[in-house]
């Protein structure tokens, strides 16, 4: 394999960004674990519809979480969502109620679970994402 058809590959991620990846992940898995699994398993009630769309959604992101430590790389998009949905609901829904004075304490919650987004870009290997979904040729169409 030459030098140029390896860029852009996992060789090119250094172990040491493997394993901070993996952090994010467990860090994740650990988080969501400690708060889903007892509402997933003590549940005496059905949940409200929309209460239990997101509750099925964060099983399901932890689920593929749990993939990301063994496979970090491969389950990349899921923290890029993660990254994308808490940064827009942060910029389009929270930012405008704190600069207005209308932030309220369930709201304010919501803030202060979506600002551990903030540690995914540092962990996240920026030149292998710009590599395979930016400049990596797409699959075909026909």
């Amino acid at each position: 394999m030459t030098e140029h058809s390896k860029k852009g590959s996992a060789d090119e991620v250094s172990l040491l960004r493997l394993y901070l990846l993996r952090g994010g992940y467990l860090l994740v898995v650990v988080g969501l674990g400690i708060t889903l699994w007892p509402e997933f398993i003590n549940r005496s009630e059905s949940w409200e519809l929309k209460e239990g769309v997101v509750q099925c959604m964060l099983f399901a992101f932890w689920a593929l979480c749990v993939l990301g430590l063994r496979y970090p790389l491969q389950m990349l998009p899921v923290l890029l969502w993660e990254v994308a949905w808490k940064s827009v609901w942060l910029i389009v829904v929270a930012l405008p109620l704190w600069a207005s004075g209308q932030m309220d304490d369930s709201t304010m919650g919501t803030v202060n679970a979506c600002l551990l987004v903030l540690i995914f870009p540092f962990v996240i290997p920026w030149r292998f994402v710009f590599a395979n979904y930016a400049k990596k040729r797409g699959d075909r169409w026909v």
